[in-house]
Parts: C-alpha cells; structure tokens; sequence
C-alpha cells in the first residue's frame, strides 16, 4: 500500500490501512507529518460535533484523547464565537511527535523529504509513484495507491478528470496562521466585558473570562479604525483568533492572500511573501490596540501558508452543496460532517456562512474517494470529489481525518478481498468503520 501525502487524511490513511494488516508505505514531503496541522499550523480543529452530539470518533478522537493525554490538548472546548459547536485546539509541535509515534506503534514505513513526481500507471491502472529524494529519483509501487496530498497531484497525474474553483475557476484566498505568546487574556476578557458590543459570542458579559472565551472574533471598533489609519491592509472583516493549550498564547488566524493560484508557483511563491508581511503587520497591530497584547511576541509562524482549496477530482459521486445543506444520508457514506458551507471571498473581505439545520449532520459517500476511470487509485482529504461549495464544508480536518481513515481502511479490505477498490463491498467498508470508532449512521 501506497500512501502519498503525510497530512492529516494520509496520517489517517495509513494508519487505518496498516492496523488491518497492509504493508504500508507514507511518504511525505517534508521532515515531519501533520501536513496543514503542523506544516500550517491550521487550528484549532472544527469541529467534532453536531450541537450536542459527537459526530467524529476513530483516529481522530483517538489522535485528541493522546494529544490530551500529553498535556497537548484541553479536548473539545465550546466555541465561544458560535460559528460551530465545538473547537479543539492543540499543539502542532507534540502533534508532530505523537505522529511518529503513532506510524511506528501500526508498523507503517515511512519515507521523508521525497517530492512525488508522477504517478505509474499501466492501462488506467495506478502502480505507485516517482518521487524526487536527496538520492535522486525513486520509484515506489503498491498495488493500491491513496492520493493524500490535499492538491490531487496523483490522480491528475494519472489521468483522473479534475475540477478547481467556482465556475470562473477561483478558489478561496489562503491564509498564514501564526501563534502570539506572552499574552494577558484576563485584560482582554475584561476589554471585551466593558464593551459588549465588540465580540460576537452567546456569552453572557459576565461570563467572558480568559477560560470561556476560547474563540474572539470580533474588536469591530479597534479593527476599523487601525484599517481607517493604514496600520493594517489586511482583507478582512474582523479580528479572529482562539486559545491554544496554554494560558497566555493564542493563534490568530487572520492574514488573507486573495486571487491566487495555489497550483501555480509564482502565485504560491506571492502569497507567502505576502503573507508574512501581513503577519507582521498584525502584531503590530495587536501590540499597539488590543488590550492584553502589550508585550505579545511571535511564537511561531507556520512551515506554509494555508490553502483552503485547490484541485477536486471527479470521482464517481460529486456531493453537491444541496446534499451538505439537506444534511443527506448515503448508502456508502463513510464520513460525517456538521461544518458549515464557510466561503471565503476569493478576491477581498467577507465570508459567506451557509449551515445545516440545527444538530443534523450529512454524509460523505464512498464514491467521493473513488476516481473516474483510473482503478487502483483512492483519493482522500481536500481533493475528494465535490463541488466548490460542498468543498467549503468538508476540508475541514476532523473530516479529512475520517475520510484518511476510510481510504485506508478501504485499501486494506480491497486488498484482503482481491477486489479492486471500485468494487469493493461499501456495506463491509462501514461495517468495519463502525466497529473501528467511526461514527456513521447504524
């Protein structure tokens, strides 16, 4: 088995296929995995939950309950801004740790620093990959390969028909996440107590302490008027940020680069170069506005800027945008989401919220993972078959994290079965799911 891609869907993936007996290989292009949880530092997660009800277990809960375990994690927290039921931040460095830990306790192999190239194939029939390493070019072949890697570099590759974008080929704008220490939260939650009107939470003013207010979106007024001033150019509406494990550090995702190609150099190479300066810009701004962050201090920036969206295969089922509102069910599904349709502008400010009906979930169908045409081949995270919009809900990572799991699981199976991968028995795949922690409808 032939994972590529060691973000959060590969990390799952490979995981899932090793625990049920497939000889498994993850390579990653970078030294570490995590891919937009570490490498982009994208946190906290959201979310696990559908109102009250948990709709997310397996390796994702299991990856949640160890980093808890490690002093990592606070678990699921309420969201205090109340765009989703829950939050659940996290500490990309033991993150990274815990991965490793992880691969070697399921006995996965794993191959560092090597760059796919293309993909080997033979009648429409994916048999591995090249990839580009400190020694040169390797080939690598599996009889099943999952194509993890966020931007569908695999099935592309091999053939597979893709899709980019909306209807005039945008995709969303992508953003820089960093993390500011040396933070006093308890003069912020006294800010936003004073001024009610400049949060955007269901907390009651008296109730907005340092603990409760795990997500701030909002300092309108402080905002304005830095924007007013020309302190900051950042395209955005609001200042966001969340807490992280620890008591005086916080993770601000707000730096927005608009009308890129995150599939063309040039544009990607633009993008990091802005985006850092937009960073720089914010901690300023922090510093010099937002009560509590007089002494803030960068702690970290991320390896890569976040891309919310890029390449989409065209598999054997497309979920839609109404499938995700209508919170619809599917024979085969293998994943369950409650995100919001959450679109951000591609070319300025503003973020378009679509939500499903209060405590329903939808469904991921099977065929999502299955490309058109190309056999032997499953496709797992940001690169599914979806609609741009219906993209919008599932690239969030407790659903790539479960749609990895399926992959892998799937694989493994197919392979256990002699069966390809596109006739492979769905009902046997949710079965084995379920039994694996996966939360599906029974």
């Amino acid at each position: 088995m032939l994972v590529v891609g060691g973000g959060n869907a590969g990390c799952a993936a490979a995981i899932a296929a090793a625990r049920h007996g497939a000889r498994t290989l993850l390579v990653e292009r970078y030294g570490f995995l995590g891919g937009t949880a570490t490498a982009a530092m994208v946190g906290p997660w959201m979310t696990f939950h559908s109102s009250s009800e948990q709709i997310v277990g397996g390796i994702a809960q299991e990856i949640v309950d160890r980093l808890v375990a490690k002093g990592a994690s606070p678990g699921h927290l309420h969201d205090a801004s109340d765009y989703v039921a829950t939050i659940t931040p996290f500490d990309p460095e033991v993150h990274k740790a815990l991965l490793f830990e992880m691969m070697a306790e399921a006995g996965v192999d794993l191959l560092l620093h090597a760059y796919f190239l293309n993909a080997l194939l033979d009648h429409r029939m994916v048999q591995g990959a090249t990839f580009a390493t400190v020694a040169g070019e390797r080939p690598y072949r599996g009889r099943i390969t999952i194509d993890a890697t966020a931007d569908a570099y695999v099935a592309a590759s091999a053939g597979v028909a893709t899709q980019q974008g909306d209807d005039r080929g945008r995709v969303q704008p992508a953003t820089l996440i960093f993390r500011i220490s040396h933070v006093d939260l308890a003069q912020t939650a006294g800010y936003l107590r004073a001024h009610p009107d400049q949060v955007r939470t269901s907390l009651p003013t008296d109730q907005r302490t340092p603990e409760a207010l795990t997500a701030v979106a909002g300092l309108y007024d402080l905002w304005h008027e830095a924007r007013e001033k020309g302190e900051v150019t950042i395209p955005r509406e609001l200042v966001s940020f969340f807490i992280t494990p620890y008591h005086d550090e916080v993770t601000v995702n707000m730096t927005r680069v608009t009308n890129i190609d995150p599939l063309d150099p040039d544009d990607l190479t633009r993008a990091e170069v802005e985006a850092r300066t937009q960073a720089m810009q914010l901690i300023d701004f922090f510093r010099r506005r937002v009560p509590g962050f007089a002494n803030a201090r960068i702690a970290a920036t991320a390896t890569q800027i976040g891309i919310r969206e890029s390449r989409r295969i065209v598999g054997e089922y497309t979920l839609t945008r109404d499938d995700v509102l209508n919170a619809r069910q599917f024979d085969d599904g293998v994943a369950r989401s409650a995100y919001p349709i959450d679109l951000h502008n591609p070319s300025g400010s503003g973020t378009m919220t679509h939500r499903l009906p209060a405590g329903k979930s939808y469904e991921i169908p099977y065929r999502c993972l299955v490309p058109k045409a190309i056999d032997q081949l499953l496709v797992a995270g940001r690169c599914i078959s979806t609609t741009h919009e219906a993209l919008a809900s599932t690239r969030l990572t407790p659903t790539v994290m479960t749609l990895g799991q399926a992959a892998g699981t799937a694989a493994a199976l197919a392979n256990e079965q002699n069966v390809t991968v596109r006739d492979l028995d769905a009902q046997l795949l949710r079965k084995t799911l379920i039994a694996d922690g996966v939360d599906l409808r029974r």
